[in-house]
């Protein structure tokens, strides 16, 4: 008999079907993947590039992933890009990019930079820092996107309104080094080595683990020859991160601090006799706790609260998409002051120069005091750093993911739309 591999979703139903050889019964496997989730989530994406792109010249992917932070199962991993032919815009599959490709990813790794500072003892719950433009010797003034400054505020409030001069005072903290302003900045190695083991332990900078080949790990310098740029570090704007990294990470957040081992297979099932049915497991596949995070299970609560804050209260840099949807997300918005990292000729100036521009990222999770869905949202390269795309994508496939829940549990049409109209 030929062998014959069909691959499943997560309801059993068979999406598609390989001939093998020629020989025995080989096995099946059964995906985590949520078919109708996946392909909602594609629709999101793909929309939204086609949507963005006369504005955004240099726009060409953008990707997610969904996971249950609990075991680790992905749910939904989608990447798409653009390739104009003949003048027309066509759209390719890039899903392996979330593992593949690798960009800065901005303010939302704060939560590991603020999780550093109180397990290294640098910053307590609750410290206050000064928000206001920093200057330092022989360099342009560092400061927040607020240029005037938030003024004196604690690390809930530099969560929910992305604070950056916040996030430079910790690594400074970090490197037991004082702000003086027009000083200048005496960084060790050790403090980047500090904070990466840190950031590491979340999957920031190391393989996440998947089931799946070729996945890479970012960009890390061996040395860091800039004390300046451990400041880049605790924004997001130095090393570089996979979509799928970013996803580990939140996950690890949500669920209290266990790194979960990504899975995209479920099961492995024999093959049956017949090609319309599916066989009995062989093997179930186990989540698997790569590592518990070296932090105190109140730190992790107080950067959750503060990931609240971010979607639910007042000002928060995603209210404006988040706050009124029923199943309580929190997360952190995320923006990378970067240069553009393709090909295509439109990204550089007459001098052959790379052309600078933004990264937009998104993570979160919901419900935020039970998650059971977390994502990651990365689109790179982009001139308006206010656009909102990546929390318009974020909004979508929440949306989508509870609304196929309420529809499977009552059997019926439901809808989860609750974008703020004011």
């Amino acid at each position: 008999k030929e062998e014959v591999k069909n691959i499943t979703d997560k309801s059993g139903n068979i999406i598609n079907t390989e001939i093998i050889s020629k020989g025995k019964s080989g096995s099946s496997l059964t995906l985590t993947i949520d078919m109708e989730l996946q392909k909602k989530v594609e629709e999101s994406i793909e929309k939204n590039l086609r949507a963005f792109k006369s504005s955004e010249p240099l726009l060409d992917r953008a990707f997610v992933v969904m996971t249950n932070p609990n075991n680790g199962q992905i749910l939904s991993m989608a990447g798409k890009k653009i390739v104009e032919k003949e003048g027309k815009i066509e759209i390719e599959d890039l899903a392996l990019g979330n593992m593949t490709t690798s960009y800065e990813l901005g303010s939302a790794v704060k939560g590991a930079t603020l999780l550093t500072g109180y397990e290294t003892g640098a910053i307590q719950p609750g410290d206050q820092f000064y928000d206001a433009p920093m200057k330092f010797k022989g360099t342009q003034a560092k400061k927040s996107w607020n240029v005037s400054g938030f003024g004196n505020i604690n690390d809930l409030r530099a969560l929910q309104v992305s604070s950056n001069v916040y996030m430079f005072q910790t690594a400074l903290k970090i490197a037991g080094v004082n702000y003086v302003p027009n000083g200048s900045l005496d960084i060790k190695q050790e403090a980047f080595d500090k904070m990466r083991y840190y950031f590491k332990q979340f999957g920031l900078g190391v393989p996440t683990g998947i089931d799946l080949p070729n996945e890479i790990i970012g960009q890390t310098r061996k040395v860091d020859s800039q004390p300046g740029f451990l400041l880049d570090f605790s924004i997001g704007q130095y090393d570089t991160y996979t979509p799928l990294q970013l996803a580990q990470y939140i996950s690890t957040i949500a669920n209290g601090g266990y790194r979960m081992q990504p899975q995209i297979v479920q099961e492995i099932r024999e093959q049956s006799i017949k090609e319309e049915e599916v066989g009995k497991v062989i093997r179930s596949i186990e989540p698997v706790v790569l590592n518990r995070v070296d932090m105190k299970k109140e730190h992790i609560d107080r950067i959750k609260e503060g990931f609240r804050w971010v979607f639910q209260e007042g000002d928060g840099t995603g209210v404006k998409y988040f706050k009124n949807a029923p199943y309580k997300p929190a997360g952190k918005t995320g923006t990378a002051q970067t240069v553009y990292g393709g090909d295509d000729p439109i990204g550089r100036n007459a001098k052959g120069e790379r052309m600078e521009c933004y990264n937009l990222t998104l993570v979160g999770y919901a419900p935020y005091d039970n998650p059971e869905v977390a994502f990651s949202v990365v689109v790179p390269w982009l001139h308006d750093d206010k656009n909102g795309i990546n929390s318009i994508i974020g909004k979508e496939i929440l949306d989508v993911y509870f609304d196929l829940k309420k529809q499977r549990i009552h059997g019926e049409a439901a809808s989860t739309d609750s974008s703020n109209q004011n």
